[in-house]
């Protein structure tokens, strides 16, 4: 693959191509999203309403406040409500239901399908929280947990158990980047009437539209690139067909809520996702070719490139990738990663990804397995390439590989 050749622009909607009067493009969608200026005052953008009560002007008003939209802050404001909105737009919701970080839209899907005695089946590359989730809340609930590997596809239906709950995908998997079969894993819950959910943080909800394919719940990160800034906690969770009502409600009952601050901060974001997530694929494209050239490389880990395991799956599901990717270092040792990352001008080394700034972090993703094994025979690197000059990256990427020598 060159750069030349990616096509970065996603398909016009979920229904198809832009038509006078109809489905609007994507990155329209993502202007004009949750935006009523008309009930603002003719703002461009929702107002921030910080409010906790809510009053009613009369005693009929009150006996009736069920049937406001707005009747007590936790339950939403028009702030809150613009965000669903713009998400469910993006993601083709029914309706969504936001969290005050992505962990915890992680946590309120697995615990709203949870009993004791129920099956969940999680990817064995989950994302950290999901597993440490299910390990220290759903399994002491009561809650048998099976971790699958990711590569398992239509094969998933030999793990099914009669009290199988819920079935957990992440496209691709966290720190690793295998790319799951969507459809064939669809497929097999459906005819069991068995709920799925995906993490797709990584696509953004702009690159992938899971519910379009018959998931039932898509999860996301807000933090990452609905954001982009690097500078709020944020999560969603967009709801499918039939789904949207009870985890609402649930999440009601959680005392799950977001403050308004933050809504405003990730809608803000979001009427810039578009030209943000095609500059994050170009570039990160650009790199992980680069990458593959190094000497002191052993491979790279990014569906968009030919030679990825998964990369007939991506090219067939998405249409584009983000910013992040891994790739594997040859064999070195700490004080020669330490010259090499400590001397870096460009990139961060820290926690999350998907805002502006790009990082690069070394991971142990076997720490976090127990269905497969991960022995890549080197050090397991995370990139994230943010917004910078791919040049300018690259620079910094090459001088730093020189000082591993």
């Amino acid at each position: 693959m060159t750069l030349n050749t990616i096509e970065t622009s996603p398909p016009a909607s979920a229904d198809g191509p832009s038509e006078a009067l109809g489905s609007p493009d994507l990155k329209t969608t993502l202007c004009h999203a949750g935006r009523h200026p008309e009930a603002h005052s003719g703002a461009v953008n929702v107002p921030v309403y910080h409010a906790s009560t809510i009053l009613f002007p009369t005693l009929q008003a009150l006996d009736t406040k069920a049937e406001a939209r707005v009747r007590y802050g936790r339950r939403g404001t028009p702030t809150t409500y613009a965000l669903e909105e713009a998400v469910s737009a993006l993601e083709g919701a029914e309706g969504t239901v936001l969290t005050p970080s992505g962990a915890m839209a992680i946590t309120l899907t697995l615990l709203s399908h949870a009993r004791p005695g129920a099956h969940f089946l999680i990817p064995d590359n989950a994302y950290g929280p999901c597993r440490h989730a299910c390990n220290e809340i759903m399994i002491p609930m009561g809650v048998e947990v099976t971790f699958y590997d990711p590569a398992i596809g239509a094969g998933i239906a030999e793990l099914l158990r009669d009290d199988t709950a819920l079935i957990w995908l992440e496209a691709p998997g966290s720190q690793t980047f295998e790319m799951p079969d969507i459809p064939a894993i669809v497929a097999v819950a459906k005819a069991k009437g068995i709920p799925t959910a995906i993490d797709n943080t990584w696509a953004g909800g702009y690159f992938l539209r899971p519910l379009a394919m018959g998931v039932d719940f898509s999860v996301q990160a807000g933090t990452k690139y609905l954001c982009g800034h690097s500078d709020v906690m944020s999560g969603t969770i967009a709801c499918g067909p039939g789904r949207h009502a009870r985890m609402k409600d649930f999440a009601a009952r959680m005392g799950a809520c977001v403050g308004p601050d933050d809504a405003y901060l990730v809608l803000r974001g979001m009427r810039t996702m578009s030209v943000r997530m095609e500059q994050h694929y170009r570039a990160a494209v650009e790199i992980a070719e680069w990458l593959e050239d190094r000497p002191e490389v052993l491979r790279v880990m990014h569906p968009a490139l030919p030679s990825d395991p998964g990369h007939a799956i991506w090219k067939r599901d998405f249409t584009g990738a983000s910013g992040l990717f891994g790739f594997i270092l040859k064999p070195v040792d700490r004080p020669r990663l330490a010259r090499m990352m400590d001397g870096l001008r460009f990139f961060g080394m820290g926690a999350s990804w998907g805002g502006f700034e790009s990082l690069l972090i070394p991971t142990n993703p076997a720490a976090l397995r127990s269905a497969t094994n991960w022995a890549p025979g080197g050090q397991t690197m995370r990139m994230h390439v943010g917004l910078e000059a791919p040049g300018d990256l690259i620079a910094d990427l090459a001088a730093g590989l020189e000082r591993l020598g």
